[in-house]
């Protein structure tokens, strides 16, 4: 269980902006883990803006840095930044990918992918009063409204992980394909499923990771 409790290149809690943020937080040390692990998930999902930029510019934009520095992220930034600040108050957590198809994704992003796959979709997996529980911070309160979508909520004991239709009982997101979970964010998974499903992309992130001294140990 160690190891979904360290600092990592790409969930990295001893960051002195992520630590400030944490210190922000509505986090107590007397309090149960659910109960930080529902704080976390909230600040993340809302305090940070769903957004694809830089989806493809390479592995600094799979960290939990990424999506403070930008103030936004896709599912994969977002996720690392819960998965770190999870570790940093000692809950064990783990990043999960799967394929998945948003229904209602943009028309630009589609023209960009050239699919309506989308590869590599991330979500978080903690491990809270005995169990493993998923919970997908990727979608804020804002975005969601926009959508008429009912933002996904968690209470830390069942999985929170997708919406299958909008409010007016459109399809919304099928999950496809669940590659399972990790312990540190596999980049070279992640670029060999990015290479399979958009090979005009795969120049953006070829060969591409961090150092491991990025941690500061």
């Amino acid at each position: 269980m160690n190891e979904y409790l360290q600092a990592t290149p790409y969930f990295n809690y001893k960051d002195q902006k992520v630590v400030d943020y944490f210190d922000s937080l509505p986090i107590c040390s007397n309090v149960s883990a659910i109960e930080n692990a529902i704080a976390i998930y909230y600040a993340v999902r809302d305090d940070f803006a769903y957004d694809t930029t830089g989806a493809f510019d390479g592995a600094p934009t799979l960290t939990a840095e990424f999506c403070f520095n930008q103030h936004q992220g896709y599912c994969l930034p977002k996720s690392a930044l819960m998965i770190a600040l999870c570790r940093k108050v000692g809950i064990p957590a783990r990043i999960g990918l799967a394929d998945v198809k948003n229904h209602l994704a943009n028309p630009k992003l589609l023209e960009q992918l050239k699919t309506d796959v989308f590869s590599m979709h991330g979500y978080v997996d903690l491990f809270l009063a005995g169990k493993w529980v998923k919970a997908t911070p990727a979608f804020d309160k804002n975005l969601c409204a926009r959508h008429n979508i009912s933002p996904l909520e968690f209470d830390g004991l069942a999985d929170s992980i997708f919406h299958e239709f909008t409010g007016e009982g459109d399809k919304h997101m099928e999950y496809l394909v669940d590659h399972g979970t990790f312990a540190e964010m596999p980049v070279k998974f992640i670029q060999q499923n990015f290479a399979k499903h958009y090979p005009h992309l795969a120049h953006c992130f070829q060969n591409d990771v961090l150092s491991t001294s990025t941690t500061g140990d």
